[in-house]
């Protein structure tokens, strides 16, 4: 039965993206985030129903009359860099056998990414998309909240198979970086039932990553809640009410959650996590002998362990976005992945001050504010994880760019006369510069213009 609604939902989607491209691109978010077809046990499991969208939508592309336009700018050039060193390092990888599959999954990320950027220029195609990444990984929020509640927080809570979130780990991270845009839909959406909705799946969510027993998600989630109160102005009020959700959350763990959770700070007697250091040295030691390339996609074998980590027999993955990198692409890789992430930090400020004086563009502001908080918690969270190609976060950047140029063109017309215009635009509306104040509007509720 889940195998036929799959098959009917996805088929029944390829008219409409032939006739509305970026509808193709809300499908694909859905089956990249949610992985419905690794819900199914029959036919459906191993369906290539990506591949087929992803066709669809290319080809709906080529023959759409829609005007498209792709303003070039230094973060777009910054990540075409990323993009383009990313396929150098593959030509110089050491196992070669072994790289295709990440690199076959980056680069379609990586167009996808471009794709949304190109196709998704208006104010409701963003918010669809806000939905359809919410519910797709709200799902996983909401079955691990209500699972927690059952079993006392006792078991692990899992991802779907197969996918960047299968691992306890990498699904505590996706969810502690959804959070932030669940708050956004509540503050920013009408109707009594879906605030109260996305406060509960907020909860549920919280109570979730708490139980996947991920120490690196409850540091992301503890980033992102302390970067909210610093932004904040009513510190006060959004103090104690951190705590309390706090004292709940904790307070509901079993006592084998809270001694996971001691051993970051006891991390030398804890065997996981020294073997994470263990896979940081292999990194750093390979990206030695490899400065320039690094070591391609797929580095992290045993084999090379053998060469270049400290105890060879302790095998691990990555367990960091940072050493992943530096060991599949050397320090220039490291380097040009860093300075995206900061580059996405003070892009996602620039426009909340660009917006939050324009009244028809609080909108945006509100998506950038947000976005800055999933930004943190995937800096902090992926110190941890090995998920430095995750599609997720390279959805947020697409939409920080998106936005950017949304609000461009709507300033534009505003201070042209072409459109309805505001009553004072601010003087920083060019201009791109450093992290805005995230508390300017938090935690009061707003409505969308």
């Amino acid at each position: 039965m889940r195998d036929l609604l799959i098959v009917i939902l996805v088929f029944g989607s390829v008219p409409i993206i032939f006739m509305r491209p970026w509808f193709g691109i809300i499908v694909w978010c859905w089956l990249g985030f949610m992985n419905p077809h690794r819900l199914t046990w029959g036919f459906a499991y191993d369906f290539p129903f990506a591949q087929l969208v992803a066709i669809v939508t290319l080809t709906a592309i080529l023959f759409s009359r829609e005007k498209k336009q792709f303003e070039l700018s230094p973060f777009l050039v910054l990540w075409f860099v990323w993009v383009v060193w990313m396929n150098i390092t593959t030509l110089f990888a050491l196992v070669p056998a072994e790289t295709v599959k990440d690199y076959d999954r980056t680069m379609k990320i990586q167009l996808f990414a471009f794709l949304t950027i190109l196709l998704i220029n208006n104010e409701e195609r963003v918010r669809a998309l806000m939905w359809v990444t919410v519910l797709s990984l709200g799902f996983f929020g909401f079955k691990g909240g209500v699972f927690s509640i059952v079993t006392g927080g006792n078991y692990l809570v899992w991802g779907p198979e197969g996918s960047f979130i299968q691992g306890n780990n990498g699904l505590g991270l996706a969810l502690t970086m959804t959070i932030p845009l669940m708050f956004y839909l509540y503050t920013n959406e009408e109707g009594k039932w879906v605030k109260r909705g996305m406060l509960a799946l907020m909860c549920f969510t919280s109570l979730a990553v708490l139980t996947t027993h991920s120490r690196g998600a409850f540091l992301a989630l503890g980033a992102m809640a302390g970067f909210l109160w610093l932004k904040s102005k009513r510190k006060l009020v959004v103090g104690v009410f951190m705590l309390l959700a706090i004292v709940v959350l904790i307070g509901f763990m079993p006592e084998e959650w809270m001694e996971r959770m001691r051993t970051i700070s006891t991390y030398k007697q804890d065997g996981s996590a020294m073997g994470r250091i263990n896979a940081w040295w292999f990194a750093f030691n390979l990206a030695k002998d490899n400065p320039i390339t690094g070591g391609g996609f797929g580095v992290f074998l045993p084999h090379l362990f053998n060469i270049y980590a400290p105890v060879p027999e302790d095998f691990h993955d990555s367990h960091s976005i940072y050493f992943e990198v530096l060991g599949e692409h050397g320090f220039i890789g490291l380097g040009l992945f860093l300075a995206l992430g900061l580059s996405a930090l003070l892009l996602a400020g620039s426009t909340t001050r660009m917006c939050k004086k324009v009244p028809q563009l609080e909108w945006i502001a509100d998506v950038n504010r947000v976005i800055q908080v999933s930004l943190i918690g995937y800096a902090v969270g992926g110190a941890f994880l090995g998920l430095a190609y995750f599609d997720l976060y390279y959805h947020l950047l697409a939409i920080i760019v998106l936005t950017r140029i949304l609000a461009r063109r709507r300033i534009s017309e505003m201070t042209s006369g072409t459109g309805p215009r505001a009553p004072e635009l601010p003087a920083d509306a060019a201009v791109s510069d450093g992290p805005s104040r995230i508390g300017d509007r938090f935690p009061t509720a707003t409505r969308s213009r």
